[in-house]
């Protein structure tokens, strides 16, 4: 492969693969060449938004006649040899041991969600003819999870998640928000090779190996609050906090001229709101000029916000990995997806190479979101994923239920 290229094979049988090469049509041939495999069941792909997107689906279905291929644009990618800040990364199921089906859910910015719940049962009913040696299995439920892939830009998360967990009753979900660095101008998603806007991917998988969805973030509450006094929930703009201009309330609070708010200062000092009895991150996507704040989520007016401190990200996160590695017996694969406001957080503190270690060390591949999905929520400025075990739930020659 070239330079700033990587692949490997999983315990699994799964490929991973990833280049910085500079065109699509190049990075799709560094890495098909790189891929070994005569039998592949989905092929999952996270690319950068400078790529044009019809070569690279049109270059997919070339290299890789006959397999499904889904996939987004990204903030940037995850690669086990560390982070990239543009190219394409690949995940390659192969056909044994994966049992996946995908779908592709348009127009999500006006959501009909009884339409959307109907099309992710169906969904799942496809998965369950493909393995009939598995019917009856008590198992089988433990070894599903779901993968969504949604556009970033849309402002639509929170309803396509809500829909998709709600039909995929007890099937769990995590995912990321395509996005396109830090221009939000235009999020890319792929699917059938055809490219698609305004809309979110599902993937549905069933495998044979132990697997686990987690979620980690870095920050707590202080005892600093605000009350959104006005906002408009659909744009995700908050015009006011506290009944003061929203920016400067916000920028006072965390000791900053508003002039001087940034993405990094957003990353620095995230705001958060409490469901259940648990904080989530509601994470600024940047200030406007009329002094309001666009968010990563919608927030609605009434909304008590939170602001929270960061903690020792590469502490929090390798709590969170060696749990998942004594859990499974070994984890063999972690596909990731983080928020791109995680990775500004930890360059400026200069600690992204902490990260980028332990990634390397668990085998983390993903990309940077505008926001991430985990079981029923949206969130932000978190790293959520599936770790999949160097073991199998169900050990070869065990008697399966039928």
């Amino acid at each position: 492969m070239a330079q700033g290229s990587g692949v490997r094979r999983h315990l699994c049988g799964i490929w991973t693969a990833w280049t910085e090469a500079a065109s699509a049509a190049d990075a799709v041939a560094d890495v098909a060449r790189a891929i070994r495999e005569a039998h592949l069941s989905q092929i999952v792909v996270f690319f950068s938004a400078d790529y044009d997107a019809a070569v690279l689906a049109r270059e997919l279905e070339a290299w890789f006649p006959g397999v499904p291929v889904s996939g987004c644009s990204m903030s940037g990618g995850i690669a086990p040899a560390g982070g990239l800040d543009r190219g394409l990364v690949v995940i390659a199921f192969p056909a044994e041991r994966f049992r996946i089906v995908s779908t592709i859910l348009d127009a999500i910015d006006h959501l009909d969600v009884e339409r959307t719940a109907s099309a992710v049962r169906a969904l799942r009913r496809t998965l369950d003819p493909l393995d009939p040696c598995r019917d009856g299995d008590p198992t089988a439920a433990g070894r599903r999870f779901a993968l969504s892939l949604i556009d970033g830009l849309a402002n639509a998360e929170e309803t396509v998640v809500s829909a998709i967990a709600w039909a995929l009753d007890g099937i769990p979900i995590v995912g990321g928000s395509a996005g396109d660095d830090l221009r939000f101008r235009d999020a890319v998603l792929l699917h059938g090779g055809r490219i698609h806007r305004k809309a979110a991917v599902l993937v549905l998988v069933e495998t044979d190996f132990s697997v686990e969805i987690f979620k980690s973030d870095n920050f707590e509450p202080t005892q600093t609050k605000f009350v959104v006094t006005a906002s408009d929930g659909e744009r995700r703009e908050v015009q006011e906090l506290n009944a003061e201009p929203a920016a400067r309330e916000y920028a006072m609070a965390i000791g900053l001229d508003p002039e001087n708010l940034s993405p990094m200062s957003f990353a620095a000092y995230p705001l958060a709101v409490k469901v259940g009895g648990e904080y989530f991150c509601r994470s600024i996507r940047r200030m406007n000029e009329d002094g309001s704040l666009s968010f990563f989520c919608a927030v609605d007016e009434g909304v008590v916000l939170t602001l929270a401190e960061p903690r020792d990200i590469v502490a929090s996160t390798r709590a969170e990995l060696s749990r998942l590695d004594a859990q499974l017996g070994g984890v063999d694969l972690i596909i990731g997806f983080e928020c791109v406001l995680r990775r500004l957080d930890a360059e400026s503190r200069q600690v992204r190479h902490g990260i980028t270690d332990l990634y390397r060390r668990y085998n983390v591949v993903g990309f940077e979101t505008f926001g991430e999905q985990y079981r029923a929520m949206h969130l932000n400025q978190t790293f959520t994923g599936i770790a999949i075990g160097k073991s199998l739930a169900v050990p070869d020659g065990a008697p399966v239920a039928s």
